[in-house]
């Protein structure tokens, strides 16, 4: 790119703008050949003298021409996090690192937030020349992306069908369904376990988003999904199947709830980006193409029963739901909604009153009907927990001297957990 020193405004302007024309024209014709966007960035990093990181739009690396120096200059000024992601949400400004400048670009098309470039220059400032220079290339980068995403939609589809198939148990036979995979570079004759990833629905105090922002978040969401598990082990399948993402990872070798543990991890990051909380359910492990149809159904009923029992942001194993384990494997959910409705009668209702006793009755439950433990475990005054206790054997029968009927509030109390409380 030419400095500009000592020329007037008007031929300035000229300049920069016949320079970044033909910086663009340049990367635009290497697109039409079909060049990796590692070598744009390339073409662009050299011609500008400056390093350059194409991310998703919540900081994920996707491509770079970033020379190990650089790459410390910007973990020193704390814009990566642990797990590699850029922290753009920190760049909305320019920011100077040395003697140099870290710049943020959107990368955009039309109704379309695609993804981040970021420029950092190691010796001195962007100049005017440089920044139009910049933006002229991420409309390039954004031709480049646009395109890559319609080849991407189509083989996603295809494997996304595909993994679904064999997950509801109709892709065929054994060696059929091994062969396909292989196909798609995935080995599935191994110990497993499947996982599915579901964003937790948004807080009652956000703005309720439209169904393009739903999307977007979700296709993030997948994205960021297929990279951490493509580093994790390339040979796993990873699809999005619209409200979920659903993976499958190695369970033999290595400690399965160790690989769970460092994907689920690395996808969530520091948060930063403006990623949303996510909870997941991770099956038994299954060893064999038969068992999967099950695997998955155990993963979707344990992201559900974990995200009910411990909060949104969870991470819940099948086999680590105890009793809730019994209780989901139950195929009528209407006959449990009818048992608690039957033992805990109001009890069972949406209310903050109803709420409020069933968290006493837990803690009598808890402490064996023990009221002057139970007063002291929730601060109460031993009055105000034998009113409580009253009150609680007046809706729902002798429960300090009837240990089958404590049994029944008890089981009732956790299949509430699975339904959900009634409205």
């Amino acid at each position: 790119m030419v400095r500009i020193a000592n020329i007037g405004g008007k031929q300035a302007q000229e300049l920069i703008t016949d320079d970044a024309y033909a910086l663009h024209d340049g990367l635009a014709e290497m697109v039409l050949a079909g060049e990796d966007v590692g070598r744009i960035l390339a073409e662009l990093a050299d011609t500008l003298g400056v390093g350059v990181v194409l991310t998703s739009t919540d900081g994920r690396e996707r491509a770079a021409a970033l020379d190990d120096a650089l790459r410390d200059r910007l973990a020193s000024a704390h814009l990566v996090d642990e797990t590699g992601r850029l922290r753009v949400e920190r760049l909305g400004e320019p920011r100077a690192l040395g003697k140099g400048e870290a710049r943020l670009l959107p990368v955009r098309a039309p109704g379309n937030d695609l993804a981040r470039m970021l420029a950092v220059s190691p010796r001195s400032p962007l100049t005017t020349a440089d920044v139009r220079a910049l933006e002229r290339s991420a409309t390039v980068v954004a031709l480049w992306i646009t395109r890559e995403r319609a080849v991407s939609a189509v083989e996603h589809k295809y494997r996304g069908d595909f993994l679904r198939d064999v997950l509801l148990g109709r892709a065929g036979g054994g060696e059929f369904v091994l062969e396909h995979a292989a196909d798609f570079g995935w080995v599935l004759a191994r110990p497993m376990v499947v996982l599915s990833a579901q964003i937790d629905p948004q807080p009652p105090d956000e703005e309720p988003a439209g169904e393009q922002q739903r999307r977007q978040w979700q296709e993030r969401f997948a994205a960021a999904w297929r990279q951490v598990v493509a580093t994790v082990d390339p040979t796993s399948p990873t699809a999005d199947f619209s409200s979920e993402v659903v993976a499958v990872l190695p369970a033999g070798g290595a400690d399965a709830d160790s690989v769970v543990r460092r994907v689920v991890h690395d996808v969530a990051g520091d948060k930063g980006g403006g990623r949303r909380s996510f909870s997941v359910g991770v099956s038994r492990v299954v060893d064999g193409v038969g068992g999967y149809p099950e695997a998955y159904a155990q993963a979707r009923r344990a992201v559900d029963v974990g995200r009910r029992v411990h909060g949104h942001g969870s991470t819940t194993w099948f086999d680590q739901l105890g009793l809730h384990r019994l209780l989901a494997m139950v195929p009528d959910t209407s006959e449990l909604e009818a048992f608690v409705t039957d033992v805990l009668g109001d009890l069972a209702g949406d209310t903050e009153e109803a709420a409020t006793l069933r968290h006493t009755l837990q803690v009598l439950l808890d402490t064996n009907f023990n009221v002057a433990e139970a007063s002291r475990t929730q601060f109460f005054h031993y009055n105000t927990m034998r009113y409580r206790v009253g009150k609680l054997e007046r809706l729902l029968g002798p429960l300090g001297t009837d240990p089958n009927l404590r049994l029944d509030v008890a089981v009732a109390l956790k299949a509430l957990e699975v339904t959900g409380p009634r409205g």
